[in-house]
């Protein structure tokens, strides 16, 4: 399969030839072995049986080899990142390991927090120009600078196009899949999670059904705050006897563990003017094709608007899914340039603001995104709010939308098609 380039490429270049250890965090499927291998000298795969019961006898015996040694899936051995850690300590020398992991280890496995020997690097889905189907013309990197420069471009994609790719995945390898076979595909590696990776880590799932069912709660609560009661309730409908907080929480902290679960934590600035802030993340699953399937939506049936799922329409689900997929795409470009991404909402919803990216120095851009083709001035009247509170700590705003061109609006807000906007 031939590689598709990413936008951690550099970052991990860079990482690589200054420090000796390199964790790669993500999803299973998200490309962090094809990554990896472009810059390994000697793989170590951990799922394969006979290695993986020598590195269990013997963390350290694997970690030999021409460097820099790929240690793939080490959360399967959990021993192997204490013994990088002891092997980092004997020698600071750049360009030793690279570990590639697909779930956290237990709580139980009590691991060193590896803090100044290994540096954690996150891998999400590909964004539409690593996916080859849109040229950027609008860099997030100058956005952030805040410049407010001119901002243009005109995007071959349309509405058909952002459902197409929200269903199509941005997993490397079913990308790879003839398009016919790719939600067969999303939907195996669904079953793939529950059947087989969970219990690898060592995880009794009794009933499986009522895990997927946790998904498609979460599905359906994209790009929301949902509270845990609301998705209990979603995830066991008619049931009279819910599970307890406890097992609730379980689910939760599991999903998350393998990296399925990707919330949006809220927004608490360091200066900290603003009063009366929700800290409910919002709810994300770590590629928008997952949800969609779950929730048994194509992209025709999303475009069709056609039926309710539970209180929120396809027609609600696609606007949804879109601004998933843009918080995805945001966070990709993010990276690279050491800035974090939130979303802000007051305590009664009177203000929300979908992103807000935040600079090293808490500085901010604030990001609305749109399922529509030119933003109305209310778009961004949110944006207008927070520069009004923030002042120059706003560095500037802009409204992603499903459009044809971008162009700064009356107010200053830039208005970027998310088929241009880049890194």
């Amino acid at each position: 399969m031939r590689y598709l380039p990413r936008v951690l490429d550099d970052e991990l270049d860079l990482l690589i030839s200054g420090l000796p250890a390199v964790s790669i965090e993500g999803a299973k499927g998200v490309g962090k072995t094809a990554t990896a291998k472009r810059r390994a000298a000697t793989t170590v795969s951990l799922d394969t049986n006979g290695i993986k019961r020598t590195a269990r006898a013997e963390p350290s015996a694997v970690l030999g080899g021409p460097k820099p040694v790929l240690l793939d899936e080490w959360q399967l051995v959990p021993p192997l990142w204490d013994a990088v850690r002891r092997a980092v300590d004997a020698d600071r020398a750049p360009g030793q390991f690279i570990l590639a992991g697909s779930a956290l280890p237990p709580r139980e496995a009590r691991l060193h927090s590896g803090a100044g020997r290994i540096t954690r690097l996150r891998m999400r889905p590909m964004t539409l120009p690593e996916r080859g189907v849109s040229q950027p013309t609008v860099s997030l990197a100058d956005l952030l600078a805040g410049h407010r420069q001119p901002v243009e471009g005109r995007s071959g994609l349309g509405l058909a196009d952002y459902a197409e790719e929200i269903t199509a995945s941005g997993f490397p390898g079913i990308r790879s899949d003839p398009p016919k076979l790719r939600g067969r595909m999303i939907g195996s590696y669904i079953a793939q999670i529950v059947e087989r990776d969970i219990p690898e880590l060592g995880e009794d799932i009794r009933r499986p059904d009522e895990l997927l069912a946790w998904l498609a709660a979460y599905a359906a609560a994209t790009a929301t705050t949902a509270s845990a009661t609301k998705i209990l309730n979603s995830a066991t409908p008619g049931q009279s006897d819910k599970p307890s907080k406890n097992t609730a929480a379980a689910y939760k902290a599991l999903l998350e563990r393998i990296w399925i679960l990707d919330p949006l934590p809220a927004w608490i600035p360091q200066f900290n003017p603003l009063k009366q802030l929700a800290s409910a993340p919002k709810h994300n699953l770590a590629d928008p094709a997952l949800a969609a399937r779950l929730l048994g939506s194509t992209s025709q049936s999303l475009l069709r608007a056609n039926g309710p799922y539970e209180e929120r329409t396809e027609a609600g689900l696609l606007a949804a899914l879109f601004e998933s997929l843009a918080a995805l795409t945001v966070r990709v470009f993010a990276g690279p340039l050491e800035a974090r991404v939130y979303h802000l909402r007051t305590h009664r919803g009177e203000h929300e603001v979908d992103l807000i990216v935040e600079r090293p120095d808490h500085r901010v851009l604030a990001i609305e995104v749109k399922l529509g083709a030119a933003p109305t001035p209310a778009g961004s009247k949110h944006l207008n709010w927070l520069e009004a509170q923030i002042g120059a700590n706003l560095v500037d705003k802009m409204v992603i939308t499903t459009g044809e061109f971008a162009y700064r609006l009356e107010d200053g807000a830039a208005a970027v098609p998310l088929g241009l906007l880049g890194p």
